[in-house]
C-alpha cells in the first residue's frame, strides 16, 4: 500500500493503517468471518500465498502436517492472485489455476468437514470452478465482502464440509482440472455445471470501497498518515523510484564516463560534443 492521494482517500486503506492491519484486505476476511463464522472452533489454520515463495517447495504439505503434529487443519485460506494483465480471459484463467493449486494443497492438509476459502475471479467459465469445488465440499458459496471494490471481478469461494470422493488420493504431481473439456459443457464426472449462491458480506450501510472519502476527520482534526505496520518487500525497482523522486533518473554524463565500447557505438553527432544528456527510461 503506497502513499498516493488515492490510497489516502481509500477509507479501508486508512482504517487498516489506523487499526494496525498490514493491508486493507484484512477487512475482507473480517467480513467473511462475520457472515460465515469461519474461525468458530478453529485451532489449526493454513494461510496460503501469504508471502512470495508459497509454492516454491513441493514438500509444503508434509511440512504443514508435521508442524501440526500430524493433525490436519480446520481451515485453509488463500488470498493469492497473479499479476493482472488487464486481459480478463487471461487473468481469470491464471486465477483459476492458482485456486486449483491451493485446492490441491488443501486436499493434503484439510480435515474432513473442514473449510476452504479462496479468492476467485468471476467470469464466463467460473461455474466450471464451482463444479470442481463442489466435488470436494458439501457447500460452495460465492461471497463478495463490502470492502472488496464493486468495480473488481474479485470474489471469494467459501467451501464448507470437506468430503472428498471415495477413493480419492491427493497427489501434488497431477492437476485437478482436466483441460480437455468443451467450452459449452462441463465434462467433469459427477456433478456437472452448477450455479452457487452469491452472498454479500458486511454491513451494506458501511463504507463504500469504490468511493473516495475526504481526509477531514469527523472530529475536525487534521488527518495524519500512519505508516504500515510491516513495510512491503523491497521491489527490484526501488532504487529507480528513489532516483526519480530526486530528479536523478535522467542525468548528465560525460563521454569519458561511458564504457569505450559504448562511445564507439554512438553516432558521430553524439560522440563529438564534450557533454550530452542520457535519458533513461522509467521503470
Amino acid at each position: 500500500m503506497g502513499r498516493t492521494s488515492k490510497d489516502k482517500r481509500d477509507v479501508y486503506y486508512r482504517l487498516a493503517k489506523e487499526n494496525g492491519w498490514r493491508a486493507r484486505s484484512a477487512f475482507k476476511l473480517l467480513q467473511l468471518d462475520e457472515e460465515f463464522q469461519l474461525f468458530q472452533g478453529v485451532t489449526r489454520a493454513v494461510d496460503l500465498c501469504a508471502a512470495p515463495g508459497s509454492w516454491s517447495q513441493l514438500s509444503t504439505a508434509t511440512e504443514i502436517i508435521q508442524h501440526f503434529d500430524g493433525c490436519p487443519a480446520d481451515l485453509v485460506v488463500c488470498d493469492g492472485a497473479p499479476d493482472v494483465t488487464g486481459l480478463h480471459d487471461v487473468d481469470e484463467y491464471m486465477q483459476a489455476q492458482l485456486l486449483l493449486a491451493a485446492l490441491n494443497i488443501a486436499t493434503h492438509v484439510l480435515k474432513p468437514g473442514g473449510c476452504f476459502v479462496a479468492k476467485i475471479f468471476r467470469g464466463r467459465d467460473v461455474t466450471l470452478i464451482y463444479s470442481q469445488l463442489r466435488v470436494f465440499f458439501s457447500s460452495v458459496l460465492c461471497a463478495k465482502p463490502r470492502s472488496s471494490r464493486n468495480s473488481s471481478i474479485e470474489a471469494f469461494a467459501v467451501c464448507k464440509g470437506y468430503d472428498p470422493p471415495d477413493g480419492f488420493l491427493p497427489d501434488l504431481t497431477k492437476p485437478l482440472l482436466d483441460h480437455s473439456y468443451d467450452p459449452d459443457f462441463n465434462q467433469l464426472d459427477g456433478p456437472t455445471r452448477i450455479i452457487v449462491p452469491f452472498v454479500t458480506c458486511g454491513d451494506l450501510s458501511a463504507y463504500d470501497s469504490d468511493r473516495s472519502y475526504p481526509l477531514d476527520l469527523e472530529d475536525g482534526s487534521e488527518y495524519k498518515y500512519t505508516p504500515p505496520t510491516q513495510p512491503p518487500i523491497s521491489p527490484p525497482y526501488q532504487e529507480a523510484c528513489a532516483l526519480k523522486k530526486k530528479g536523478q533518473l535522467a542525468k548528465e554524463i560525460s563521454p569519458q564516463d561511458c564504457p569505450m565500447s559504448t562511445v564507439d557505438m554512438l553516432p558521430q553527432s553524439l560522440a563529438t560534443p564534450q557533454r550530452y544528456t542520457l535519458q533513461t527510461s522509467e521503470v
